[in-house]
């Protein structure tokens, strides 16, 4: 695919997404203090990074990412309708394909191996908009991952529904996936990220994870 020729610009709808994440984003991170929205934003920011790169970066890919989680957070399918609505069938059909599950009840999500496994399943025939966002999201996460174990040891995996080796065996097989479709920045660093956690914990069996 060829570079973008145009400058990516951002209007008043970006502002109106971030508005409407805000609304619905009002936790903190897991086991912290920090805003929920940091993330959303970091992601967003990552996407944005890869503009003038080998996939065009596009208003509303970025406003994909600041929305990539509010659909299977906050509301599930009615709440993808509603994202239809307010920024439309580009964004919305993106946001569908970041999310792992459609469902409203947030108590009453599948599994957590169900719901990673038909995300995986999904993610190798989504375009690469998707593509990109869901890398830059990984990205986020596991450097997040990363710098809190260097701080805190094996007690990061608490925060978490599953431990050490079901989050590496995630990353990994999300990894997988990327580099079969695509090669950029993104996935690299993902892999160095995921390479390093998982030399910095090995021999670790994690079994204690968050209820």
């Amino acid at each position: 695919m060829t570079k973008p020729t145009q400058n990516l610009v951002l209007t008043d709808r970006f502002t109106r997404a971030i508005d409407y994440a805000r609304t619905w984003h009002t936790e903190s991170r897991k086991g912290t203090q920090i805003p929920y929205m940091a993330h959303l934003l970091g992601v967003a920011a990552l996407v944005m990074g890869e503009a003038g790169r080998s996939i065009p970066v596009t208003e509303d890919m970025v406003i994909a990412a600041v929305l990539h989680d509010v659909v299977e957070d906050h509301g599930g399918k009615p709440r993808l309708d509603e994202v239809r609505e307010k920024f439309g069938a580009h964004v919305a059909e993106m946001v569908k394909g970041l999310s792992d599950t459609l469902a409203e009840d947030h108590d009453k999500k599948e599994g957590w191996e169900e719901r990673k496994v038909a995300y995986l399943s999904k993610l190798r025939n989504e375009p690469e908009d998707v593509l990109l966002i869901s890398a830059a999201d990984k990205v986020y996460n596991a450097t997040a991952i990363l710098d809190d174990y260097k701080e805190i040891g094996p007690e990061v995996w608490k925060r978490f529904k599953r431990g050490r080796n079901q989050q590496l065996w995630y990353f990994d097989s999300l990894i997988a996936i990327f580099q079969l479709r695509m090669s950029n920045r993104l996935v690299n660093e993902l892999q160095r990220v995921v390479a390093e956690l998982a030399a910095l914990s090995a021999g670790e069996s994690s079994k204690t994870t968050a209820p």
